[in-house]
């Protein structure tokens, strides 16, 4: 009855479930975070020099571009560990791959 349960059941164990978890609710925190992302990066002074100059960084490193300005941040937020993933999701937004 296990073997079925787990095998084609889709039952998990908590660890998996808590796992899973996580990474949605990481996932909707990105998908939050990067609208706000590219709404500081145009309202910035230099905005349409920045973004000539993140078209112009290779498709893979345009993720640093946009954490290394500091559009990534959320004012008043401590550093987390999801800065990256808002900095890729940012760009893609701002200069989406042909």
């Amino acid at each position: 009855m296990a073997i079925v349960g787990f095998g084609w059941g889709g039952w998990v164990t908590g660890g998996k479930a808590e796992t899973e978890a996580a990474q949605r609710s990481n996932a909707a925190v990105v998908v939050a975070l990067a609208p706000v992302c590219v709404e500081r990066f145009q309202r910035a002074a230099d905005a349409f020099d920045n973004l000539a100059a993140l078209k112009k960084v290779d498709t893979w490193s345009q993720g640093d571009f946009v954490e290394k300005g500091g559009w990534a941040m959320v004012p008043g937020s401590k550093p987390y560990e999801q800065v990256s993933a808002v900095a890729k999701a940012c760009a893609l937004l701002l200069a989406p791959s042909a």
